[in-house]
């Protein structure tokens, strides 16, 4: 197995109506992502890794924030896919 990953922004907004992932195309690259969770003790950043890890249908185990923990703008690391598999995964 090749050991590769790939970083993805991701804007998030917590306390959302409805979860949602939408992928935008453009320099750089931007994932909007909406959760219903708050953004309270690691809480709307432990929706993002679910909703997309089901939606990149990888395990939780390997995405993880890497920037940007406490903040609305981020990066989340996914381990064993190239940024072209993650992006059309995610419906580029």
């Amino acid at each position: 197995m090749q050991d590769f990953s790939c970083d993805l922004t991701v804007r998030l907004t917590p306390r959302a109506d409805r979860e949602a992932v939408v992928f935008e195309a453009g320099p750089p690259p931007l994932i909007r992502a909406r959760v219903v969770a708050p953004p309270v003790g690691g809480q709307a950043n432990a929706a993002l890794i679910k909703l997309l890890a089901k939606r990149l249908r990888v395990p939780k185990s390997r995405l993880r924030v890497v920037r940007g923990e406490t903040a609305r703008d981020k990066v989340v690391r996914v381990d064993g896919l190239t940024a072209a598999d993650a992006h059309a995964r995610l419906g580029s």
